[in-house]
């Protein structure tokens, strides 16, 4: 979901591969969890697993990975525990994620609305109603046209919004 969150993954694919090496007690594999595309057409192969579950087998699988990504010319990266905080924020937004809460008109005066920063309901209300307005909001949250501290606290109406770059890198 952080993957999808972010602006610079342009291709997503879970379980991209298996890998195969020769080890003591045999043939050793391993499947990583994601591969990505990123807009600048770089690879970047991911792993998701907290530092707390990682034994020696994982080790030695996270490096054959990292090797065998080096000879492709893709980057590697283990991500461990996701911030609570930022899961829940973006979580949330995906919810609005979809175009159908895309609405021309509206986006276009919540970005006039948030050029200067201001909290996320005096914004909302100085575009129009909330019920109309909100749903606009949090897409343009979602695709990093307006940003928001997302890792500081739970969303929520008095946090401060601004229009921002899409720079992503959440994960």
């Amino acid at each position: 979901m952080l993957m999808d969150f972010d602006p610079q993954v342009e291709g997503l694919v879970s379980q991209p591969f298996r890998l195969f090496w020769p080890g003591r007690r045999g043939r050793l594999g391993h499947v990583p969890d994601f591969f990505a595309r990123l807009a600048d057409g770089t690879g970047v192969v991911v792993d998701v697993r907290p530092d707390d579950q990682i034994g020696p087998d994982d080790t030695q699988a996270f490096a054959a990975t990292e090797r065998a990504c080096d000879l492709a010319g893709w980057s590697f990266r283990r991500v461990g525990v996701i911030d609570p905080v930022l899961l829940a924020n973006v979580r949330w937004l995906r919810g609005y994620g979809h175009p159908r809460y895309w609405g021309q008109e509206t986006a276009e005066r919540l970005m006039e609305e948030f050029a200067e920063p201001k909290p996320l309901l005096a914004g909302a209300e100085a575009v129009g109603h909330r019920i109309a307005v909100l749903p606009v909001l949090y897409h343009l949250l979602w695709r990093g046209l307006l940003g928001t501290g997302l890792e500081s606290r739970v969303l929520g109406l008095d946090c401060v919004v601004r229009r921002s770059r899409a720079e992503g890198g959440a994960w």
